[in-house]
């Protein structure tokens, strides 16, 4: 099961992204949780549960680098694309997400 996680600043916007991703990976048999979080969980979320992907809102993408340089060498780090977050398009953002997984080198 790959856990994909999603912060934004409040978390409205970003966990209707993480149920329409969720809704996309259970019709195509995927084995994916996708939740969604508040930045300021970043740390803790990832020292307890260890997720495989972590992805930003756009309107956090400004933490894109520190957040990269403390975990991207464990755990894919990405921004989500402001017009596939706009459209909540979840089928654009989870293949994003399994790309990130699939390519990442630790």
């Amino acid at each position: 099961m790959k856990k994909i996680y999603l912060f934004c600043s409040a978390g409205m916007s970003t966990s209707m992204l993480a149920k329409s991703m969720q809704e996309v990976a259970d019709e195509h048999g995927l084995p994916a949780r996708v939740e969604a979080f508040s930045s300021g969980k970043v740390s803790e979320l990832v020292e307890r549960d260890e997720p495989d992907c972590l992805l930003l809102g756009p309107q956090v993408g400004f933490l894109f680098n520190e957040v990269n340089e403390k975990f991207g060498d464990r755990i894919p780090v990405g921004v989500i694309d402001a017009g596939d977050y706009g459209r909540l398009d979840g089928e654009r953002v989870l293949k994003y997400a399994v790309l990130l997984i699939k390519t990442h080198t630790a």
